[in-house]
C-alpha cells in the first residue's frame, strides 16, 4: 500500500535530500580580509569566480541516496527488501555526514579560513532520521503480517 506512513517518511526524505542538493551547505570565511567561499554538494565557489569540484563525493552520495529512497517507495510489496534498502540508504547518509565532516576539516585548512555550516547541511541528518523511522515502520508491518499468518 502506497498510503502507509513509511511511504510518507521516505518521500519526505527524498524531498529533503533534493533541497540539500540545491542549496549551499557551508561557508568558508577568511580569518582576516578576503571574500568568503561558498560550498555546495558539487563544488566550492572560489573568490575569483572559479569552481573547485573537490566536494563531488557529497553530491554522488546524496544523489544515490535520493534515487534509491525514491525507488524504495514503490517496493511496498516486498517489505524485507524495502527494509534492507532503507538500511543501505542509512549507510549512504552516514557516509555523507562523514565525508562532509572530512571536507570541512580539509577545506578549512586549505583555504586558511573558518568553517561555518549552513542550514542545508542539517537536512541529510533529518533525512537519516526519517529513513530510520520508515525502516522501523516497515519492520513493524512485516511482524504484523507474519503474526497474522501464524494465527491462521
Amino acid at each position: 500500500m502506497i498510503q502507509r506512513k513509511q511511504t510518507l517518511f521516505l518521500f519526505l526524505a527524498c524531498i529533503l535530500n533534493a533541497v540539500c542538493l540545491c542549496l549551499p551547505i557551508a561557508q568558508f570565511v577568511p580569518e582576516g580580509m578576503g571574500v568568503s567561499h561558498s560550498m555546495t554538494n558539487l563544488w566550492l565557489s572560489l573568490s575569483d569566480g572559479s569552481c573547485d569540484f573537490s566536494p563531488w563525493p557529497l553530491f554522488a552520495l546524496l544523489i544515490v541516496a535520493t534515487a534509491v529512497s525514491l525507488c524504495n517507495i514503490f517496493l511496498y510489496k516486498n517489505r524485507v527488501l524495502q527494509s534492507r534498502i532503507c538500511m543501505f540508504v542509512i549507510l549512504l547518509l552516514v557516509a555523507w555526514i562523514a565525508v562532509y565532516g572530512a571536507m570541512a576539516v580539509i577545506l578549512a585548512e586549505d583555504t586558511a579560513s573558518k568553517f561555518q555550516f549552513s542550514f542545508a547541511a542539517v537536512l541529510p541528518v533529518v533525512s537519516l532520521i526519517l529513513v530510520f523511522m520508515a525502516r522501523s515502520g516497515i519492520i513493524a508491518d512485516e511482524k504484523l503480517v507474519r503474526s497474522m499468518d501464524r494465527i491462521r
